[in-house]
């Protein structure tokens, strides 16, 4: 698989944040096929720092009905990397300025 794919987008919202924050966790999306050792590599090489643990979640496909004939569409799978990493170190991504959390 090819490393550059591997991570697509970090997922940035009010619960991802506490868990930066609290737990020094933090949430990526992933490939679906992405393997933990591989999102580890990928963290440690993207971010330069060093990640403790790598826990993974399969999402599931959602189901809706569209258009006129209300035909049933589901929607793509989804994986979600929780990545801790080791005290003392954060990602700048997660970091949120003075005064804008009100």
């Amino acid at each position: 698989m090819n490393n550059t794919f591997i991570i697509k987008r970090p997922i940035v919202t009010e619960k991802t944040l506490l868990l930066a924050d609290r737990e020094n966790t933090y949430v990526f999306e992933v490939a679906a096929n992405a393997e933990k050792n591989q999102i580890k590599k990928m963290i440690t090489e993207l971010f330069k720092v060093e990640a403790e643990s790598v826990n993974t979640v399969l999402g599931y496909r959602g189901s809706k009905k569209t258009g006129r004939k209300r035909l049933a569409v589901t929607g793509a799978r989804h994986k979600k990397a929780l990545v801790k990493l080791k005290p003392g170190q954060k990602i700048e991504l997660f970091e949120l300025e003075e005064g804008t959390a009100e």
